[in-house]
Formats: structure tokens, C-alpha cells, sequence
């Protein structure tokens, strides 16, 4: 074979070569900002957090040693902290029950079409674009016994939404369901509309029933959907703080306290220890990791063998 004949191979080689290490260096240009902003605002502060949680770290004074496992010891030794783990635990399944079956049902209601789909599904997501402090804020007033619209049916009653353990729970619960339904909805409504129609048709043919059409085809091809809306919703009500700052201050007699919370009146409002919050957010950080990968776990299909 002529050299001429293996420089004209090997040139356009080069040429493809050359092409593809150009396209790798504009997708990292792409990519650079999105990265520096992960690097600034998670991955820093993450590690921030990590060394806090080893150190003897007060509010005011920086850090003055290592203080290990002390700081988790403490954090867990906190007379607050097994009630605020089983209060969230509570107010976790209260919610992700209520929202994901009311979000699936709202999205089959949306789905049909109705003369009033398009109101339907706009007044149930307008909720959503309202901030979580704000809603709370509204929230408050609505159940305040003095400025509140059912203030005098309350003392009437002598009933108070925020009174007792309980109604300062479900009130809350009210609250968030309000704020999120229309966002599960809209996801689910998303995974709905994803199915093929050929596949309610061949249900249809085959004589298969609403119900059934429903339990064999819609909620398993809508798996990826529910295990999706599952991990958002699980990952917010562990991480709940402003409804409850908001409405109950941890009230009332600390039964509506978080972990969250918990965080942040170690920080700032008890002991004035960063170390020890930051254990307590480290233990929370573990915890979401191993739900999130369970729940994943559980939902993966798994292909046979």
C-alpha cells in the first residue's frame, strides 16, 4: 500500500479526532457554571457541615477542637430529640398517605375530558405557586382565635386549632396538603398522561373493568411516577420547618417539634452549638440517604433473570 493512500486514512481520523476533543471541551464550558454553582452552594457548605459536626464549634468563637463522637452523643442525649424523631416519623406517613392518594385522584379527575378540565386543574395547582412561608402566614391568620375569620365559632366552642397536640398536627396536615396537592397532581398527572392508549384499548377489548384496568395497567406503569412523587414528598415532610415555625413555635408543650427545628434551636436558640447541630444534621442527612435509596430499592424493577 502507497504512503499516499495511508496519509489519506489517517487525516480524516485525526480530523474526527480532533472534532470530538473541540465538542468535549464546549459540553465542560456548558457544564462549568452549573458545577461551580454545586461546588459553592452544596458541596462546600457539605463539607463545612462535616467538620462542624467534628468540632467543638460555639456560636460565637469559631472552632476549638475536635469534640468527636461528643458531638453525637450530645445531639442524640437531647431531651427533645426522640420526640421530634417520632413526631416527624408521624407527620411523614400522616402526609405522603394523604397527598399521594389525593394527588393520584385529583390527576385521574383533571385527566378526563370535561368541560371544566382546564378550571379544575388551574384552580387546583394555583395553590402551589404560593410560597410555603406565605401559605403558613395565611394559614395562621385563618386559624387565629382573635383576627380569624372562625373566631367566634371557636369561642363559641371553645375550640382552638392550635390549642392541642393534636389539632396543631392536623391543622398543619390541612395546611400542607392545600400548599402541595396540586404539585403531586401535576406530576402525576405528567406520569398519566405518559401511558400509550393502545394499552387501555387492549384492556377495553379484553373486557377488563374500570377497576381492573386501573390495578393492572395504571398503577404499575405509573410506578416510576408514584416512587418519584413518594421520595419528593417523604424527602420534604422529614425536612419540615417553616409550617411549624410558623404556626406552632414546636407548641403546643414541644409536641409539634421537628428535627429540623430541633436543629435550630440548638444552633441558635438553646445551647448556641454548632457542633452538636451539625451532628443532628448529619444524622438527618444519613437517615434521608438510606430512606431515599430504600424506597428506590423497593420500586426498582428488576429485571428477571
Amino acid at each position: 500500500m502507497s504512503s499516499n493512500a495511508i496519509k489519506t486514512r489517517t487525516a480524516p481520523v485525526r480530523r474526527r479526532s480532533a472534532q470530538q476533543r473541540a465538542e468535549g471541551w464546549r459540553g465542560w464550558l456548558f457544564a462549568a457554571p452549573t458545577a461551580v454553582i454545586v461546588v459553592v452552594l452544596f458541596v462546600v457548605p457539605l463539607l463545612l457541615v462535616f467538620q462542624m459536626s467534628a468540632s467543638d464549634w460555639p456560636l460565637l468563637g469559631g472552632n476549638q477542637g475536635l469534640n468527636v463522637p461528643e458531638n453525637f452523643t450530645d445531639a442524640v442525649a437531647n431531651r427533645f430529640f426522640w420526640n421530634a424523631v417520632g413526631f416527624t416519623l408521624l407527620y411523614t406517613v400522616i402526609t405522603t398517605v394523604i397527598l399521594l392518594g389525593l394527588a393520584l385522584g385529583l390527576a385521574l379527575l383533571v385527566q378526563e375530558s370535561t368541560r371544566w378540565k382546564g378550571f379544575l386543574r388551574t384552580a387546583i395547582l394555583i395553590p402551589s405557586a404560593l410560597g410555603l412561608a406565605s401559605a403558613s402566614l395565611l394559614f395562621y391568620v385563618l386559624y387565629s382565635p382573635i383576627a380569624g375569620p372562625f373566631a367566634g365559632l371557636m369561642n363559641d366552642l371553645g375550640f382552638t386549632f392550635l390549642g392541642t397536640p393534636e389539632g396543631a398536627l392536623w391543622s398543619t396536615v390541612f395546611l400542607i396538603v392545600w400548599r402541595y396537592a396540586g404539585f403531586y397532581m401535576l406530576l402525576m398527572l405528567v406520569g398519566l398522561q405518559a401511558i400509550p392508549d393502545e394499552v387501555y384499548e387492549a384492556a377495553r377489548i379484553d373486557g377488563a373493568s374500570r377497576w381492573q384496568t386501573f390495578r393492572s395497567v395504571t398503577v404499575p406503569l405509573l410506578k416510576p411516577t408514584i416512587a418519584m412523587t413518594m421520595v419528593l414528598c417523604i424527602t420534604g415532610s422529614l425536612l419540615a420547618f417553616e409550617q411549624f415555625y410558623i404556626l406552632t413555635k414546636g407548641g403546643p408543650d414541644n409536641s409539634t417539634i421537628t428535627v429540623v427545628q430541633l436543629i435550630y434551636s440548638v444552633a441558635f436558640q438553646g445551647p448556641n452549638n454548632l457542633g452538636v447541630a451539625a451532628a443532628l444534621s448529619v444524622i438527618v442527612l444519613a437517615a434521608l440517604v438510606i430512606i431515599n435509596i430504600a424506597q428506590i430499592r423497593v420500586f426498582n424493577d428488576k429485571e428477571p433473570k
